[in-house]
């Protein structure tokens, strides 16, 4: 790559921090990255991958998938398909009628109020945790009706629970206004093949619908297309597919996560299922990555997937890994990132 020569000390502490795969796999040490692309001002400066990855490989993304349901949202909105304001049952059918009060802004600010329990592989069963029902026990027949079965812990709007629930009843309320039209592959036709995903491969439930929180497969340089989609506000080859407003609010901070949150950590601060670098005004004075400029945005998955924009920097970075162990910081890791493509003083 271009900045190989000149900035070679740069490059040796990136890989130094974020390559050290030790041993057999089987025993999970070190920081296991896959991949990494970095892109600034619309070029690839930076590309590696681990052992057992090329170019070439797509790789779950998990929760980053959140985050392309977010943008099809906003497609939808300017297609006039759905409004924010529109109530879940004027597209779904709700196991629980009173989840009729759970509109699509709240799904998109993770506030539908409703009783979720997002524990993972370390902290719940099939019989606690609403996303591992959800992915691997009943929900998977019918994710729609499995969610809206939940009952509400809070009214809709007035608190922030992160919820791979809230995304996955998105996808199927986009399913509901997009596919009459376009068909089950509206997220190809609308998005996808759009930003010339080609490796991009996405789980449906039993009834067919994408689950929209967590299986989206693709290629790192592939997900650094949709952060240059982003980084370009929503414009892709000349046809503005977002609303020319989309990205400015889907990166403001929530207002229900400044009113109350459940298990809320240092670093969570969202948008409309984008995590930011912003303080939350009356909550948080602390940016969530303090090496990072402020207004820096982010899609995140389990395990240390990220692609991260930061737009003062015309910069997007692209990990995906096999993180366990909770060692890798993201902060650190963009810190190292930004260095390679800092001019020197």
């Amino acid at each position: 790559m271009e900045v190989a020569a000149a900035k070679a000390a740069q490059i040796q502490a990136l890989e130094d921090y974020a390559f050290t795969l030790q041993g057999k796999d089987a025993e999970r040490k070190g920081l296991r990255t896959d991949g990494v692309v970095i892109i600034h001002k619309g070029r690839v400066v930076y590309e590696r991958y681990g052992r057992g990855f090329d170019a070439s490989k797509r790789h779950l993304s998990w929760s980053m998938s959140k985050s392309f349901t977010s943008a099809l949202v906003g497609i939808a909105e300017k297609r006039g398909a759905l409004s924010l304001d529109d109530s879940i049952c004027e597209h779904v059918k709700a196991s629980r009628q009173d989840n009729c009060a759970i509109t699509v802004r709240n799904l998109m600010e993770f506030a539908s109020g409703l009783d979720w329990r997002e524990d993972y592989e370390n902290g719940g069963s099939y019989q606690t945790s609403s996303v591992l029902a959800m992915l691997y026990g009943e929900g998977r027949r019918d994710m729609v009706s499995f969610i809206t079965a939940h009952e509400r812990s809070d009214a809709p709007g007035t608190s922030w629970r992160y919820s791979s629930g809230d995304a996955t009843l998105l996808a199927g309320v986009l399913d509901s206004v997009l596919r009459p039209e376009l068909g089950r592959d509206w997220p190809w036709v609308l998005l996808l093949d759009k930003l010339g995903m080609k490796s991009a491969t996405w789980e449906r439930d039993g009834k067919g619908v994408v689950v929209g929180s967590s299986y989206l497969h693709a290629t790192p340089r592939d997900l650094a297309k949709f952060g240059y989609f982003y980084l370009r506000n929503g414009c892709w080859a000349g046809e503005q597919l977002l609303p020319e407003d989309w990205v400015a609010r889907s990166t403001q901070v929530s207002e229900p996560i400044k009113l109350k949150s459940y298990e809320r950590g240092q670093d969570d601060v969202q948008g409309w299922q984008w995590w930011l670098n912003r303080p939350i005004p009356g909550v948080q004075a602390e940016l969530p990555f303090p090496s990072v400029p402020e207004g820096a945005y982010a899609a995140r998955g389990h395990w240390g997937q990220s692609m991260s924009i930061i737009p003062s920097k015309e910069l997007i970075v692209v990990r995906t890994a096999d993180d366990r162990d909770g060692s890798f910081s993201l902060d650190t890791f963009l810190k190292l990132a930004i260095a390679l493509v800092e001019e020197q003083p």
